[in-house]
């Protein structure tokens, strides 16, 4: 008769060794991936930070500089980024600048040019310098529906932002800029889709309608990161 002998007691524990490994080693690496993922989302590396610190810098040198010319622009502190009133640069009802728009442009885009393409490790940051334009909302007379008013608008917005991207290269800014500058301008027409609004929500008409000077900034990518 065979004596079957008793199978040895596993230490206690041991066979949840393997699973609480693989558990410590997925909540790590879910750990890794949500980090890379928060600093994706929000640009936080040194690269960008620095970057930003840049662009903080060249603000607030651009804001001296047009308050000391006694140049009237709405510069964003932390961007960089202009908003000029259309009633400042146009004809009334048109996308033609008028005498007084260009001699405003004359003295604010050397500034600004200058000032932005000097700082090397900003312009290496920057992607795009964008024109855009801007209206309001209110109405032309014989169009009849919302579509064909955006569309109409458009057009506006578009025009007179190439209006004021044509100028640019004429005005007495640094021509050493101007390849580089070139490489990086964009115009685009927003019609009435980004409205200035007043305090009580409605929007305000004087002020929607503008011209916006806008740097794209480059953001970190992730797939970099990852090593995709």
């Amino acid at each position: 008769m065979a004596i079957l002998g008793k199978k040895a007691k596993a230490p206690e524990g041991a066979d949840n060794i393997f699973w609480t490994t693989m558990a410590d080693l997925m909540l790590g690496l879910a750990i890794i991936f949500m980090t890379l993922f928060i600093l994706a989302m929000t640009g936080f590396t040194q690269d960008t930070i620095h970057q930003k610190q840049e662009q903080i810098k060249a603000s607030q040198e651009l804001i001296e500089k047009l308050e000391k010319e006694n140049i009237q622009a709405e510069v964003d502190k932390m961007t960089g980024d202009i908003k000029i009133s259309d009633l400042q640069l146009f004809e009334v009802n048109s996308w033609n600048l008028s005498s007084k728009g260009k001699a405003y442009l004359d003295k604010l885009i050397p500034i600004y040019v200058n000032t932005i393409f000097s700082k090397s490790e900003l312009v290496e940051g920057i992607n795009n310098i964008i024109i855009q334009g801007h209206t309001d909302s209110q109405s032309f007379s014989g169009l009849k529906t919302k579509d064909e008013q955006f569309a109409k608008n458009m057009e506006l917005s578009l025009k007179r932002a190439n209006s004021v991207a044509d100028y640019i290269f004429r005005t007495n800014y640094n021509k050493n800029y101007s390849e580089e500058l070139r490489s990086k301008l964009v115009v685009e027409g927003k019609s009435f889709a980004e409205p200035i609004l007043k305090a009580d929500g409605t929007e305000d008409f004087d002020k929607s309608r503008r011209v916006e000077l806008k740097l794209s900034v480059k953001r970190w990518d992730i797939s970099k990161a990852l090593g995709f």
